[in-house]
């Protein structure tokens, strides 16, 4: 029987979402799922559940200030919030509108610059910046840094800090690699003195990873294109990990979609594309043993990477006690590390 989106729902109580960030990072709870056991504890406890040799890969994106306000040539308000720029003078992005601007259209931005509309990509504007200065620069000068539409409220200055990982350093993203949120400077080198390896990678978060899942079955639906950078250094660190009997330990569902793309071939390579990697159960994981994340929303294809990963009972299970426990959900919310399983293949509903 095909699955179906109605596979992956849970009942979340709006008062566990998230609306900002606590005053410490690693303050924030985790939630430990191994061997059929929950463990509630801080995130501050991550080093004694990961042993010397063990990796760490980080998505080491920033957050661009993606947002941005406009009008139309007709005076109409609009709303420009990027997906992804496709070079230096080029991006997919969503636009707000009364109603949507048509193909040749010019919509003028933050009073400052205007943009051509040069047609549609599903549901994406592809869009013409000017010349004089890249998408990036523009969106960082003039943007407005988004937030995710689940959380009620306007970037405010602090969101300037906490919605970037401690690591952050190459811009292109329009949503944060949230399960990086929790680490501090503190922590990471306690890590590295337990005897941890960390390494990196870039993979940019588009405006998609917020679209619902619009099919009823899964087979049918497509996802969204990310690019991502794999240097060298990370695939000789996890070859090494490997073979000395370590486990890679994803931060982030973003990093593990880097890895298992790079993988799918066979061995891990370093470079550079794109991936539309869609990870649902029965996906046969490759390079990741473990995985650090956040609460995921109902419906959604992070959940289902995560059921994939550590097995539809094992989520089920641990969403539940979540709840219960009223753990925070979502961006600013809490973590759970999560240890993969191979042997579940059935995933009734949630």
């Amino acid at each position: 029987m095909p699955r179906t989106v109605d596979d992956f729902d849970y009942e979340l109580p709006s008062r566990l979402i998230a609306q900002a960030p606590l005053a410490e990072r690693a303050a924030s709870r985790l939630l430990v799922a191994a061997e059929g056991a929950l463990d509630d504890r801080r995130f501050s406890d991550l080093p004694e559940y990961v042993r010397p040799g063990d990796l760490l890969v980080f998505n080491d994106t920033r957050v661009l200030h993606a947002r941005l306000y406009g009008v139309k040539e007709s005076g109409g308000a609009v709303e420009v919030l990027l997906e992804r720029p496709l070079g230096p003078h080029e991006a997919l992005a969503q636009v707000r509108a009364s109603r949507a601007p048509k193909a040749g259209a010019k919509l003028r931005l933050a009073d400052a610059f205007e943009v051509t509309v040069l047609g549609r990509a599903g549901e994406f504007f592809h869009l013409r910046f000017p010349g004089n200065e890249e998408v990036v620069a523009l969106a960082e000068r003039y943007g407005k840094l988004p937030l995710p539409p689940y959380i009620q409220r306007a970037a405010e200055d602090a969101d300037e800090g906490r919605y970037q990982t401690v690591y952050a350093r190459n811009p292109g993203s329009v949503a944060a690699p949230t399960a990086g949120l929790h680490f501090e400077q503190v922590l990471l080198e306690t890590l590295t003195q337990s005897g941890v390896k960390l390494a990196w990678l870039t993979l940019h978060i588009g405006a998609g990873t917020f679209q619902p899942v619009r099919v009823h079955e899964l087979s049918e639906h497509q996802m969204h294109r990310e690019r991502y950078m794999i240097p060298p250094a990370t695939v000789e660190a996890i070859a090494a990990t490997h073979a000395a009997g370590g486990r890679v330990i994803a931060v982030g569902t973003t990093s593990m979609r880097a890895l298992e793309a790079a993988g799918r071939g066979g061995a891990l390579a370093a470079g550079s594309g794109e991936t539309d990697i869609f990870i649902t159960p029965g996906f046969r994981f490759r390079v990741v043993d473990a995985l650090v994340t956040n609460f995921h929303l109902p419906r959604s294809t992070l959940l289902m990477l995560v059921s994939a990963f550590a097995g539809c009972a094992a989520i089920r299970r641990a969403y539940a006690h979540a709840i219960a426990r009223e753990y925070r959900f979502f961006s600013y919310g809490d973590a759970m590390l999560l240890s993969r399983d191979d042997e579940e293949a059935a995933c009734d509903a949630l």
